[in-house]
């Protein structure tokens, strides 16, 4: 019986433990922003089409950290950049209707266009897990570029 409740306890640590380390990997809003500012001033740096092919990179780890990644689109709707999925790029997503019935990257468009930044919240697979989860991204309009970049944070 002691030897049963032993294990119990231990099997309740470890799951505590493991939960809290999964719950540190997921990148925060402020990381999320910071990393936004990072991804504009390397634009500044380099250029649209230079930064672009280095946030579809892991190589460096500097734009993929934790479950954090740079995505970029055109104003069209067209993906040139995803740190996560180089399946979508070239593909314009304008007027993709997610689960939830609404058209994001358009949102994510016009967030850019009128207000040159904030937050957009939309369902999309963990680039860790794949589960479809609520994703909350930060659009910011990328300088001399007619699109946006974004990186989002998971609930």
């Amino acid at each position: 019986m002691k030897l049963c409740r032993g294990v119990l306890a231990i099997s309740i640590l470890i799951a505590a433990l493991m939960g809290a380390a999964f719950a540190q990997e997921g990148g925060t809003p402020q990381e999320a922003k910071q990393m936004v500012d990072e991804a504009i001033a390397h634009v500044k740096a380099v250029g649209a089409e230079k930064a672009f092919q280095d946030f579809n990179t892991h190589a460096d780890g500097k734009w993929f950290k934790k479950d954090l990644y740079v995505f970029c689109y055109k104003s069209d709707g067209t993906c040139v950049c995803n740190g996560d999925n180089k399946g979508l790029l070239g593909k314009n997503l304008l007027d993709l209707k997610y689960p939830d019935g609404q058209t994001h990257i358009r949102n994510m468009v016009e967030i850019a266009k009128t207000k040159g930044s904030g937050w957009e919240e939309y369902p999309w697979p963990h680039p860790l897990t794949k589960k479809i989860q609520v994703k909350r991204a930060y659009v910011t309009k990328i300088p001399g570029y007619d699109g946006f970049l974004a990186v989002g944070i998971y609930k």
